[in-house]
């Protein structure tokens, strides 16, 4: 028995030096009789840590390393796996192994993240998820308990000259043409991923408008290697809604289609008088989520960071794990978040008692949450709750209407954690836009509620009490009820739980921080400069915004080397990606400054306040964005302006002859009289989750300032692009029955806009937005009614080409509600919505 116990022992050592994966090879050490394998779950005997640092890796670190699911099957002293960063024997010992694996400025970049991320001996479905959960123990470990968050650590990055790329053509009409991948997306994915389907899903890479297809398309598919297009993957891989018997082929036949249309377009090289900074991708920077975010009592964390899956994992690296099952309808929201249309996100009774026996220890907690509303039409939607049905629960964060609600289980209220805490209804605190929501609750100071770092509710009116009524059976949920009943629609960008009620501000401070994926950006200038190498950069805090857009906010200019240089002229500041300047998004293009480190703040010299939003291409490991100058330096580029988009309305208003031209007599809207006014003429609600989506997208890329002068093709880019989206909801929405009476939009176009009967559709455009009846118009300096009618509907006899844009459409293929809303948006992004 005693030989057949140690034989058995050592196939047990074999067992577990095996399932360390990856790595060199290990040797399976004998055990001597009566070795414990599982050390990891015993009461720590050793020595005691000699010092804060140690005990603080102790308690953050090494006792959640060091269980025989983790790290601790491997590198302790019973199996002998160096290093032993998690052995049982000697946490100073321990502690002394783990400093040599980790980055103490950059946790994220530790080579023990490193390793689990890449899939070595992760202990969930997701390396990625392990890697992040690593990360936090060791943000914890090395963290400062009084901010609870780390700095971020600028380096200089490993950057490279931009180089050539494949790039989509304008518009779907190519050359080469997208019909193809069009009509393949069209006949099998048109179910779900068009705006006409019953039950639409964005994105719309199969509406029958190509063009809004093509928008939507572009983010999956890869040019550069079409086999690794997200088409491709999600067919051949994921096995996601083949058409055929075999995904395989199914896969094969989408990789052809977009290897014919790739092999077509010609590679874009970076245009060599141009004067351009070294290049970087998204992934490139230095990370920024997080930076200096207090989460020193975080017990519980989804930051939605997968992307896909059906699983949201609680990243806190506080065991157990409450990771979230999704389901019904939710989608997976670019930058990181999940969309709740109709469904829930939960998680199961046993891994939410986490929080039952954490927060009933403590006496006090916190719920953190960054949301975006899907309208302020909810009432009693459960946003974040801890319960076993509407009429029970442990707390809740709820919407109903324009308040938030906050309901919770003591001594001092009922079962159902009434009466709730609300927000002021006069204040209508709630809106349809990103916001940061915190409840708190405290014995002493009672329950309170603050949104966008500030505390919006008064006093709570309940006396504090203990939480020695709550239940350990109840599941925690985002999104409804856990009886399913009480849907709240809406995205959640971040969502946590703290075992301790955040101060104001700790609360500010997680405001400040923000949300979603952001890096830092260092653009090298070094070379323009004659500065040493890796000197000189342009900052910029850059984003994944959505799942179409990247943001490029607070651009700085910084060294890295101490030095300081004093009146380097800056002049013409572009963004440029994969290979060209974009077309949109240009908002420094007119900047005109000198770099002075005179002017440095904690990142240098604040450049702009402005943000730009750039369309995304090949995604995040594809996208290569370098800078452009007109002048930086001694370098300077002789750029060819684009005629103004007003200067022929300027040469009939203005004599140049007689006024001074720098005084212009009309300006242009700016971003929000432009969403203002795009609402009042549509009688869309701008508060439709949508629209205020794209608004806020894009305001960034909206006029700022009303001076024409000031007025680049990229504004008109973006507002087309409101503009589309508005006429979407107006098209869709409960009133187009009312705004287009008569109108039928499910009807054939070739009969529902047929001369005269095109009318219905065009006269209401026409009147609401332009102003004209046709008998004339409002002011002598706007198109008349006819000249409208005839750009829009002018029908031309048979035989003749199609000059008007209705019959444009209809020439393409289009449908009916496709047609309205093209011809609805030409008419609102037009010169007589922006000019004042």
């Amino acid at each position: 028995m005693k030989n057949a116990r140690s034989v058995l022992l050592v196939i047990i050592a074999g067992f577990a030096v095996s399932a360390c994966g990856g790595g060199a090879q290990t040797e399976a050490l004998p055990l001597p009789p009566g070795s414990n394998t599982n050390t990891g779950s015993l009461p720590y005997s050793g020595p005691v840590a000699r010092d804060a640092d140690v005990l603080k890796f102790q308690q953050e670190f090494w006792s959640k390393a060091r269980t025989t699911d983790r790290c601790g099957n491997c590198h302790n002293e019973s199996i002998g796996q160096t290093p032993m960063f998690v052995r049982n024997d000697d946490v100073n010992m321990a502690y002394d192994a783990a400093v040599t694996l980790v980055d103490t400025s950059q946790p994220a970049l530790s080579q023990v993240v490193s390793k689990v991320s890449s899939g070595h001996n992760c202990w969930v479905a997701e390396p990625n998820v392990c890697g992040s959960i690593m990360t936090t123990w060791i943000e914890n470990w090395l963290g400062d308990a009084v901010t609870g968050g780390r700095q971020i650590v600028l380096t200089p990055p490993v950057s490279n000259d931009p180089g050539a790329s494949k790039n989509f053509p304008a518009d779907a009409n190519g050359p080469p043409s997208f019909a193809p991948i069009h009509d393949m997306l069209t006949q099998y994915c048109a179910g779900c991923h068009s705006s006409e389907a019953a039950n639409s899903i964005q994105p719309y890479f199969a509406d029958p408008d190509i063009g809004v297809a093509f928008e939507a398309a572009k983010s999956k598919i890869n040019l550069d290697v079409p086999a690794n297009s997200r088409f491709v993957v999600r067919l051949g891989v994921e096995f996601h809604n083949c058409w055929s018997a075999s995904c395989t082929s199914d896969a094969a036949a989408m990789e052809a289609v977009i290897q014919t249309y790739a092999d077509a377009i010609a590679v874009t090289t970076v245009d060599p008088n141009l004067v351009y900074s070294k290049a970087l991708r998204l992934v490139d920077g230095t990370i920024a989520s997080g930076g200096n975010r207090y989460e020193d009592a975080q017990v519980a964390l989804w930051e939605f960071k997968t992307g896909s899956g059906l699983v949201a994992f609680d990243t806190s690296g506080v065991d157990p794990a409450i990771d979230l099952n999704l389901s019904g309808n939710v989608e997976w929201y670019g930058g990181w978040g999940i969309t709740i249309n109709d469904g829930k996100a939960q998680g199961s009774t046993t891994a939410s008692a986490k929080l039952f026996d954490v927060l009933q220890e403590s006496g006090e907690f916190s719920i953190e949450a960054w949301v975006v509303p899907g309208n302020v039409t909810q009432e009693e939607s459960r946003i974040i709750t801890y319960s076993a049905g509407t009429d029970a629960r442990n707390f809740t964060l709820q919407q109903t209407l324009y308040n938030y609600d906050f309901l919770l289980r003591t001594t001092e209220t009922s079962l159902n954690g009434d009466p709730q805490l609300s927000t002021p209804d006069a204040d209508e605190v709630l809106q349809a836009t990103l916001q940061h929501v915190v409840a708190t609750y405290h014995p002493i100071d009672g329950r309170r509620i603050y949104v966008n770092g500030e505390l919006v509710t008064q006093t709570d009116p309940v006396p504090g009490g203990t939480l020695v009524d709550w239940q350990d059976t109840f599941a925690f949920v985002i999104g409804n009820e856990a009886s399913s009943d009480r849907l709240w629609q809406g995205t959640v960008r971040l969502a946590a739980v703290h075992r301790r009620a955040m101060t104001q501000e700790q609360v500010q401070q997680n405001f400040d921080v923000g949300v979603g994926e952001k890096f830092f950006l260092l653009f090298d200038i070094s070379e323009i400069l004659g500065a040493a190498p890796q000197s000189s950069f342009i900052l910029f805090e850059v984003a994944q915004y959505d799942t179409y857009a990247y943001l490029f906010d607070k651009p700085h200019f910084i060294t890295l080397d101490g030095s300081a240089p004093e009146g380097i002229p800056i002049e013409g500041l572009r963004i440029a990606m994969n290979g060209k300047e974009s077309k949109v998004g240009q908002s420094y293009a007119t900047l005109s400054d000198d770099l002075s480190a005179s002017l440095f703040g904690e990142l240098g010299q604040p450049l702009s306040t402005l943000g730009a939003v750039l369309p995304l291409e090949k995604g995040p490991d594809g996208d290569e964005f370098f800078l452009t100058f007109d002048r930086l330096a001694s370098a300077s580029y002789n750029r060819q302006e684009d005629p103004s988009l007003f200067d022929s309305m300027q040469d009939q208003i203005l004599n140049a002859a007689d006024i001074v031209p720098a005084q212009s007599h009309i300006g242009v809207r700016t971003f929000d009289e432009i969403n203002a006014t795009f609402a009042k003429v549509t009688g869309v609600d701008p508060n439709n989750v949508d629209v205020d989506m794209t608004y806020q997208e894009l305001r960034q890329s909206l006029p700022a300032v009303e001076d024409v002068n000031t007025f680049l093709s990229s504004h008109q880019v973006a507002i087309a692009q409101l503009a589309i989206e508005y006429c979407n909801a107006l098209v869709e929405g409960p009133s187009a029955a009312t705004y287009f009476p008569g109108f039928n939009f499910n009807g054939n176009p070739n009969t529902v806009l047929a001369p005269g009967a095109r009318d219905l559709l065009v006269d209401p455009l026409i009147t609401n937005i332009v102003g004209n009846a046709p008998v004339g118009p409002v002011l002598g300096s706007q198109p008349t009614y006819a000249t409208v009618y005839t750009e829009l509907a002018s029908f031309q006899a048979a035989g003749g080409r199609p000059d008007n844009l209705i019959d444009r459409l209809i020439a393409g293929g289009s449908s009916t509600r496709a047609i309205a809303k093209g011809v609805c948006a030409a008419t609102l992004g037009n010169g007589v919505t922006l000019v004042q």
